[in-house]
């Protein structure tokens, strides 16, 4: 072994062993920005033997700020590759592999089989649904964060512990973003950081297990809390899940949430164009019999108009966030 992790295997509960254990390891990590460039750093200079990243998007100059991994001779290069590079330039010992594309729920089974832990740093809470529903079905452990503004939390979810919907059985009715909200690049570094010391803490297999666990943190004035989740019930009614756009039949009804202004064209034809305030208010009365998919960027007003039509006495629900 060389010295490249001697500071680490010093250490009683890494050791060869768990260094061993590091090597055979393999990580998917969703999303190579803010969360995801901390997590690729750290999770590949600790020797974690394959990292899958996975991310769809091209580099920005307002990335910079917080996402350090990369350099202004990246610009308009695809994150997934610019990341993998930069990983084999660190250590070349891990094998990191980019994939230029976005996770969907048509691909999600497929790269979470390769992998031993998933990490969602993606920042899209449909994702996170997405992710856990796979993790779950196959015990796979998601070590999950998010941080907007000056605030954010990261868990360790599914994999014999709850999942993300035990916790968080509702999307809210409305979610910023960092364009939106703005948010400090050291926040989203520290948040990384404590996704990489998760995901480790799971490979390794230190006691107490972090699974089951979620930690907070307030950045306006450094305050950490959490809780254990460990005993969470999982939701008792029919989850609401997210499908691929290739997976609507001609049989169903597709309501594109959208305004006219905001997607002028939807990918779906003969889609209904109807505002989520307004299948709150009218909980689509005149669709009976069909499997009702409801579209929108986020898919939070998706959620919500599909809790309406619950209400309203539909069953057959399904749900598409269609991104930027």
């Amino acid at each position: 072994m060389t010295d490249r992790y001697s500071r680490q295997t010093v250490l009683p509960e890494v050791g060869p062993e768990g260094q061993q254990r590091l090597r055979a390891a393999s990580v998917l990590v969703v999303g190579a920005g803010g969360l995801g460039c901390a997590v690729l750093q750290y999770l590949c200079a600790a020797g974690v033997g394959r990292l899958f990243i996975l991310d769809h998007d091209r580099v920005e100059e307002s990335n910079l700020h917080r996402q350090p991994l990369y350099r202004m001779s990246d610009l308009g290069e695809p994150k997934a590759l610019a990341a993998a590079a930069a990983m084999h330039a660190l250590n070349p010992q891990v094998r990191a592999d980019g994939a230029v594309q976005r996770l969907t729920p048509a691909n999600a089974a497929e790269w979470v089989a390769r992998a031993d832990i998933v990490v969602d740093a993606a920042d899209s809470l449909a994702l996170t649904y997405i992710l856990s529903d796979e993790c779950q079905h196959r015990a796979k452990p998601l070590v999950s964060a998010s941080v907007l503004g000056l605030s954010g939390y990261v868990g360790a979810f599914c994999g014999g512990a709850p999942s993300y919907r035990a916790v968080f059985p509702e999307m809210p009715r409305l979610a910023g973003s960092c364009a939106q909200s703005g948010v400090l690049g050291t926040a989203v570094g520290v948040i990384g950081t404590l996704q990489a010391h998760l995901t480790l803490a799971l490979l390794l297999q230190l006691s107490p297990t972090m699974l089951g666990e979620l930690v907070s943190v307030d950045f306006r004035s450094l305050r950490f809390s959490g809780f254990s989740f460990a005993a969470a019930s999982e939701p008792e009614a029919p989850p609401l899940r997210f499908i691929a756009p290739e997976h609507v039949s001609e049989a169903d009804v597709v309501v594109d949430l959208r305004s006219l202004t905001e997607a002028p064209k939807s990918p779906f034809p003969s889609a209904l164009r109807v505002g989520v305030e307004e299948v709150e208010r009218t909980g689509l009365a005149q669709v009976r019999d069909a499997r009702v998919v409801l579209c929108c960027r986020s898919g939070i007003r998706a959620w919500r108009a599909a809790e309406a039509l619950r209400r309203a006495g539909h069953t057959d629900l399904a749900l598409i966030a269609l991104g930027d």
